[in-house]
């Protein structure tokens, strides 16, 4: 036996996952409310205590540990550009896949307002970007002044115009700033370089947003650094789909992770051309990428994702899955308003579960739809053409659902089918026929943690426990 612990601090639970890695099997898994604001190691050592009464694990013959946190908010990002379709877009696409949660994002010159905003925010990092290499060093160096002279005190990283880099972490360091400089993150039109930045993300996390966020002695307890939990997710996508030395991944992939607070969308898989005469435009997609939903959680957002259906059209959905609705006084608008205001609301009757299903289906949808590309027909000089832009989904093998939606849910695969390709809008490009998975055991973000020091263990646990799911067409 050698027995592992993966820990994810999240907002509002902290989960434990066991797994052997020896027998590649999972020996058991618990949680407890998170208590980051007095000790986190309370709320864990809670958790422990249930992995061993209820799953009988032997906490001394455990070899090793790895641990993320979304806690006290997560990594928290402010991201600064020039055109917003252009340099911020970049900026933005390497603060999600570095695992931030983005508070908000500014393009062309900021004034005092904005800065008040930022400091106002009380981010983690700010990303300051503009200018491909060669352009514009105007706008990247008005915004350093301005920051330098506000009371912002989270380290600014650097990632626009090679040509101001210097000057603009000169300016930053001359007023008590504590500067990071990464490669361009749009070096040129046509290219966006994002891994640089996302690697020195994760390195100032680890150096100074662990102990901002109290989680000095959850460091000490795993023994080692601990991740943002978005990039273990997002690490756990890219293994299943591509598979490591002497294992084979699944292929292309998309991954809906519903949440009380986010709905957040990977996806692991080359852009393609819906048709070869397509013409595509905007910045080029990665091949991994990750999309951050902050209206779309089931319960903070409530409201906004009802909002967004109807109340009729709710109803009506409700229905389907709960025919007996009509026979008992429920009322949405109230039970909507319960749920934002009570986040940590477990349901346990069968309408309110149904009711979060709802609200799942619904966030899915609309995430997937952000998250996927579009194609239009656009007319030119040329006549009519087929215009895509963004990410083209529609022939990803696999769609996996994880979350709590997905563990605790009244058929979840409901949700699942929501991510996929309608008629109803024909112009998304999301999945069409894909092979689709549950994560009932809530354990890709253990797997993500898993994957740098022991892939191969790691992915035969996932492709073992994901349980396949059918839905109709």
């Amino acid at each position: 036996m050698s027995v592992y612990l993966l820990v994810d601090f999240g907002s509002t639970y902290t989960k434990i996952l066991a797994v052997d890695l020896a027998e590649e099997s999972i020996l058991g898994r618990a949680q407890s409310p998170t208590t980051i604001e007095t000790d986190v190691t309370i709320g864990l050592n809670k958790a422990l205590a249930e992995l061993v009464d209820t799953c009988g694990v032997d906490l001394d013959r455990v070899e090793g540990k790895y641990a993320s946190s979304s806690a006290a908010g997560g990594l928290k990002m402010v991201a600064i550009g020039l055109v917003p379709e252009l340099t911020l877009e970049a900026a933005r696409r390497a603060c999600l896949g570095a695992g931030a949660k983005l508070v908000s994002g500014y393009g062309f010159e900021i004034d005092k307002e904005i800065v008040e905003a930022i400091e106002a925010a009380r981010c983690d990092i700010i990303l300051l970007c503009g200018g491909t290499d060669g352009g514009d060093k105007k706008t990247i160096t008005h915004n350093a002044r301005m920051l330098a002279h506000s009371a912002v005190d989270c380290p600014i990283l650097v990632a626009g115009n090679r040509a101001a880099a210097d000057t603009v972490k000169e300016v930053l360091e001359k007023h008590g700033k504590k500067v990071y400089k990464a490669g361009n993150v749009l070096p040129s039109l046509e290219t966006v370089e994002v891994e640089p930045a996302q690697e020195l993300i994760r390195e100032i996390f680890i150096a100074h947003i662990t102990h901002a966020k109290g989680l000095d002695k959850a460091a000490d307890f795993i023994g080692g650094p601990i991740i943002p939990t978005p990039r273990a997710s997002l690490q756990a996508a890219a293994l299943l789909a591509d598979g490591t030395e002497g294992e084979q991944g699944i292929g292309s992939l998309l991954v809906v992770e519903v949440g009380g607070a986010t709905t957040n969308i990977h996806s692991v898989m080359e852009q393609s051309l819906v048709t070869p005469q397509t013409v595509l435009r905007g910045l080029p997609e990665s091949r991994v990428k990750r999309t951050v939903e902050g209206d779309l959680g089931i319960r903070y957002n409530a409201p906004t994702i009802y909002g967004f259906v109807g109340k009729d059209a709710f109803l009506q959905r409700l229905r389907e899955l709960y025919p007996a609705v009509d026979e008992q006084a429920f009322d949405p608008d109230a039970h909507i308003d319960h749920l934002s205001r009570n986040v940590g609301h477990t349901p346990t009757e069968e309408l309110e579960l149904a009711a979060d299903i709802v609200l799942a289906r619904s966030a899915a949808s609309i995430a997937v739809e952000r998250h996927a590309g579009t194609v239009k027909q656009e007319f030119s000089v040329m006549g009519e053409i087929l215009v895509q832009r963004g990410k083209n989904l529609l022939d990803a093998e696999n769609v996996i659902g994880t979350g709590g939606i997905f563990r605790y849910g009244l058929h979840p695969e409901t949700v699942l089918q929501a991510a996929l390709f309608s008629p109803e809008t024909p112009w998304s490009l999301k999945p069409r026929a894909p092979k689709t998975f549950i994560d009932r055991d809530y354990m890709l973000y253990g797997i993500g943690l898993l994957a740098t020091n022991h892939p191969v263990q790691a992915l035969r646990i996932a492709k073992r426990y994901l349980k396949p799911s059918e839905i109709d067409s």
